[in-house]
């Protein structure tokens, strides 16, 4: 029984340092874009990414999409739309030092970490559709 106990307590601490290893590499990736491009000006938009996706299952072809327009102090707005065959819905929500000031969607997080990480303008969805 301790045996599967210590085991199961090993494998639990390698899923943590993967986890941890990725979120440290991400911050050192941002650290080093930010220190890299210089001061110029903080306030204007420079990171921008689309992520396109099927949000609905009656449409295909990813033709909804949110866009994270971001400056370099990590504010700015996501504009999603969130397209059907009989409607369109368009959302805008603020971005406050990379962080959404109301609950964003995961397609939503993903466009805003893509593009403080400078990986826009076009991004893959990886995440589930809602």
């Amino acid at each position: 029984m301790g045996l599967v106990a210590g085991m199961t307590g090993v494998g639990i601490g390698f899923m943590a340092l993967k986890q941890a290893r990725a979120v440290v590499d991400e911050c050192q990736e941002l650290l080093s874009r930010r220190t890299s491009e210089g001061k110029g000006d903080l306030k204007a938009i420079r990171d921008v990414a689309v992520c396109q996706y099927d949000a609905l299952e009656e449409m295909a072809g990813r033709m909804s999409f949110s866009i994270a327009m971001i400056n370099g102090l990590g504010d700015g707005i996501v504009l999603t739309s969130i397209n059907g065959r009989s409607e369109t819905r368009t959302y805008v929500r603020p971005v406050v030092s990379g962080k959404g000031e109301q609950p964003l969607s995961p397609e939503e997080e993903h466009a805003v970490r893509a593009a403080r990480l400078g990986h826009g303008p076009m991004v893959e969805a990886r995440v589930p559709r809602w």
